[in-house]
C-alpha cells in the first residue's frame, strides 16, 4: 500500500540499511531505514553546491574528474583533465581558475554523471538530486580567486581535501580557517591512501583530529568507515554544525569513494521548503559573477539568484555603474547546468543571456534587480569586525581588499570607532570608503578583508546610500529573446 502510494505522487523508495530487533515472537523483526526521493520532473531537482577547498597537490580536481566523469585516475592525473579551463593548468596541474562540475542522482539514489549521459542536459533529466562542485584553487597565489568563490557563489557546504602523505600543509589551514570565518559547514576527505601506509593514514587522521577539536574550531570528528557511518553523519551533519565528518580514500584504487558517494546522495538541503518559498516571493536579486561574449548569442552573464524569480524574457536593471547609476536590460534566455532553463528560482545558479547588451558597462561584483525595488548603493559603509591576524597594529588610513558577497574592491579604513588601533583578536566597528566605485550593500551582509598576512571578518552595520536621481535608471535594451 505503502509502495503504491509513492507511485501515486511520483516517487521512489530505497533502502539505506536495515537491521534485526528482538520482539517477543518467533517471527524475525526488521527496523529498515528508507530514502523516499521524488521522480525528476521539469528540471525540479534538488541541488547543493559544495566548494572544493584544500592544498595544491591534494587532489582536489582528481577526486572530482573520479567522481564527475565515474572512471578512476590512472595516477598521474588524467582524471582532472576534464576540469582544467586554461593551458597553463593544464601544464602544471594546478587550478588557478573556479571550475564547476555535476554529480547527479535519481530517485533511486543511483550515481548519474558522464559515464552514462553524454551531455550535462541528460544529467540534471536523470537526476533527482544535483550536486555542483565548486573547484577552487589551492595555491596562495591564487587565494583571492578562493575567497571569492566562497564568498560569491554562497556554497551549501565545503568539502576540504587533505593529502594522506603530506597531512595538513600549505594553505589546509587557511582554507580550514576561511570556511569556519564564513559559517561553511565543512567535511574532509583525505585522499591519496594508497600511496602511503596505514599508520601515515592514522597519524594525518590524528593530527585533523586533534586541530577539530582545538577551542578555536570546537568541531566533533566523526570518521566514516562503513555505510552506516555515513548515512549516519549525513543525518547528523546537517543536523548539527558541530560533527565533521572525516573520510579516507583514493582517486586511484577506488578505496572507500562508495562511501563519499552515500553521503552526498543522502546529503540534506540546509533550507527547508518554507524559508525557500519566502525567498522566492521576494523581489529579484541576481548577482553578477562572471561576464562573458559569446557568439551568435552576444553577452552572458553567470551567477546566482539570491531572491526572486527570473524569468525569460524579463526586463531588470543592472548596477551600479562606475558612476552609480543602474541600466534597464532583459533577459533573453536562461542556462541551468548547461541545458536551457525558462524559470530561475531563488538560490539557483545559472547563466543568462543579455544579447546586445554592451559587455564594457559590466564587471563582477554588479547585480541585476527587479526595477521595483530601487536598489540602494554606497561607498562608505561602517562593519563590526573581529581582526583575526595582523603583524603590528591595524589603524586609520590602512587599505584592504574587502570582500562582500560577489563585491571585492579595495576600501581604505577611515575610522576606528572608540579606538586609535587595533590587535590581532581585538574587535571594533570600523568606517570603511570604497576607493574605486560605489557597491550594492545590504545590512548584515558578511564581510572578509585581507591584506597580505592581514584578515579579519565581521558584517555589515549601517550604509550611507547614495541617491541616483529618478531611479537613476538609463536605457540599454537587448533585442528579441534568442537561445543559446
Amino acid at each position: 500500500m505503502f509502495c503504491f502510494a509513492l507511485c501515486r505522487v511520483g516517487a521512489d523508495i530505497t533502502v539505506l540499511r536495515e537491521r534485526e530487533v528482538d520482539y517477543d515472537s518467533d517471527i524475525p523483526r526488521k527496523i529498515t531505514e528508507v530514502l523516499v526521493r521524488k521522480v525528476p520532473d521539469n528540471q525540479q531537482f534538488l541541488d547543493l553546491r559544495v566548494a572544493v577547498l584544500g592544498n595544491v597537490d591534494s587532489g582536489k580536481s582528481t577526486l572530482l574528474g573520479v567522481l564527475t566523469q565515474g572512471e578512476l585516475d590512472n595516477g598521474r592525473g588524467r582524471a582532472r583533465l576534464n576540469l582544467f579551463r586554461h593551458l597553463h593548468e593544464i601544464q602544471s596541474g594546478r587550478t588557478s581558475s573556479i571550475s564547476f562540475e555535476i554529480l547527479g542522482f535519481n530517485s533511486k539514489g543511483e550515481v548519474v554523471n558522464y559515464s552514462d549521459s553524454r551531455t550535462a542536459e541528460e544529467i540534471c533529466e536523470s537526476s533527482s538530486k544535483m550536486i555542483t562542485f565548486i573547484d577552487l584553487a589551492g595555491h596562495h597565489k591564487y587565494l583571492k580567486t578562493t575567497i571569492f568563490g566562497l564568498t560569491s557563489y554562497c556554497p551549501d557546504f565545503a568539502m576540504l581535501v587533505v593529502s594522506a602523505n603530506t597531512g595538513i600543509a600549505g594553505t589546509t589551514r587557511e582554507h580550514l580557517g576561511l570556511a569556519m570565518a564564513l559559517k561553511v559547514p565543512f567535511f574532509i576527505v583525505i585522499s591519496k591512501v594508497d600511496l602511503c601506509s596505514k599508520a601515515t593514514v592514522e597519524r594525518t587522521v590524528k593530527q585533523l583530529e586533534r586541530i577539530l577539536k582545538q577551542p578555536g574550531c570546537n568541531k566533533l570528528p566523526l570518521l566514516v568507515t562503513s555505510d552506516d557511518d555515513a548515512v549516519t553523519a549525513a543525518q547528523q551533519f546537517a543536523q548539527s554544525p558541530n560533527i565533521t565528518p572525516i573520510f579516507t580514500l583514493s582517486s586511484v584504487s577506488g578505496e572507500n569513494l562508495d562511501l563519499l558517494r552515500v553521503f552526498l546522495n543522502i546529503l540534506p538541503p540546509l533550507t527547508n521548503s518554507k524559508e525557500q518559498e519566502e525567498l522566492m516571493q521576494q523581489l529579484t536579486e541576481f548577482q553578477v559573477d562572471e561576464i562573458y561574449t559569446v557568439p551568435e548569442v552576444g553577452t552572458v552573464v553567470g551567477g546566482t539568484l539570491s531572491s526572486g524569480i527570473c524569468k525569460e524574457g524579463e526586463n531588470l536593471v543592472v548596477g551600479p555603474t562606475d558612476d552609480g547609476k543602474f541600466l534597464q536590460l532583459k533577459v533573453c534566455s536562461i542556462q541551468r547546468n548547461r541545458s536551457a532553463c525558462r524559470v530561475l528560482r531563488a538560490g539557483q545558479a545559472a547563466t543568462l543571456a543579455l544579447g546586445s547588451f554592451d559587455r564594457s558597462l559590466l564587471r563582477k561584483g554588479m547585480v541585476m534587480v527587479s526595477p521595483e525595488m530601487n536598489p540602494t548603493i554606497c561607498s562608505v559603509f561602517e562593519a563590526e569586525i573581529v581582526l583575526l591576524f595582523h603583524a603590528t597594529t591595524f589603524r586609520k588610513g590602512f587599505q584592504v581588499t574587502a570582500h562582500v558577497g560577489n563585491v571585492r574592491q579595495t576600501a581604505i579604513v577611515e575610522n576606528i570607532h572608540g579606538k586609535d588601533k587595533l590587535r590581532t583578536g581585538e574587535k571594533a566597528v570600523v568606517h570603511f570608503r570604497f576607493i574605486k566605485h560605489p557597491e550594492y550593500l545590504k545590512i548584515g551582509a558578511k564581510l572578509l578583508f585581507r591584506e597580505g598576512v592581514t584578515k579579519g571578518i565581521g558584517h555589515v552595520t549601517s550604509i550611507q546610500a547614495i541617491t541616483t536621481g529618478e531611479n537613476g535608471l538609463e536605457h540599454n535594451l537587448c533585442p528579441d529573446p534568442v537561445s543559446f
